[in-house]
């Protein structure tokens, strides 16, 4: 699904030019002639991205990014005079997420859209980021740390590890964990799953994070306190 872009200000030739770029880049456009349209598109087609002009008619560029600040999350990108930057300033200050100067190359301002979007798409996602203990996991960048500590683990390690630690304190028995960690057409032998709890376990020592066997059962992800097998001096 093609990402709106609001183009709001009164000199058509720009309007035309960001459009040209940003429609060759995949974009849908939509445009305001004056702050209280913009304001109005902003209601009706909820763009991803606003390109604001801050000297516009009816409702200035600083009011209508006061307003929007107040009422949303959409990302805006100023229009500025060169050399003005007293207005980048104060648009910045309203909230604004960056300004490109006038005139301006549109091929930097379809990069700066691009760039404004990745932010604010990255800082909308929700965090991938497990904490069990002292242990944590960050899913997106598949990196394990106890503590300060970097815990090389191999990628299988790693997705079971993950797999525990959606739900911690929920057991797990090794067909499950099978499917989750390798997959639902994997054939091989449930033993699989314990040989690499046991390399886990050997890694992960000193962590106040424990993989704790459930006997006849399978395997929970438990913090300190809570680690104690069924069956003590026993492991899997």
């Amino acid at each position: 699904m093609k990402q709106t872009i609001l183009v709001a200000d009164d000199e058509r030739n720009i309007v035309q030019l960001a459009k040209l770029y940003l429609q060759q880049e995949g974009f849908q456009v939509e445009s305001a002639a004056n702050g209280r349209e913009a304001l109005e598109k902003v209601q009706q087609v909820h763009p991803a991205l606003v390109i604001l002009d801050l000297m516009m008619p009816e409702v200035d560029g600083w009011e209508v990014c006061r307003r929007l600040r107040e009422n949303g999350e959409v990302a805006i990108i100023i229009l500025t005079a060169r050399g003005d930057d007293v207005d980048k300033v104060v648009g910045l200050e309203l909230g604004a997420d960056d300004y490109v100067t006038k005139p301006f190359n549109p091929r930097e301002l379809v990069a700066r859209v691009k760039a404004v979007l990745r932010r604010t798409e990255r800082a909308a996602r929700p965090s991938r980021v497990r904490q069990v203990g002292d242990l944590r996991i960050d899913v997106e960048g598949r990196e394990v740390r106890v503590g300060e500590r970097l815990v090389e683990l191999r990628p299988k390690e790693f997705d079971l590890l993950a797999a525990l630690a959606e739900h911690p304190g929920v057991v797990f028995d090794r067909e499950r964990l099978l499917q989750l960690a390798w997959g639902y057409d994997f054939y091989g032998d449930s033993r699989t799953v314990d040989v690499h709890v046991t390399w886990l376990r050997d890694k992960l020592a000193g962590s106040s994070a424990r993989i704790q066997t459930v006997w006849g059962v399978g395997y929970k992800l438990v913090a300190t306190q809570e680690a104690s097998d069924a069956r003590p001096g026993r492991r899997s």
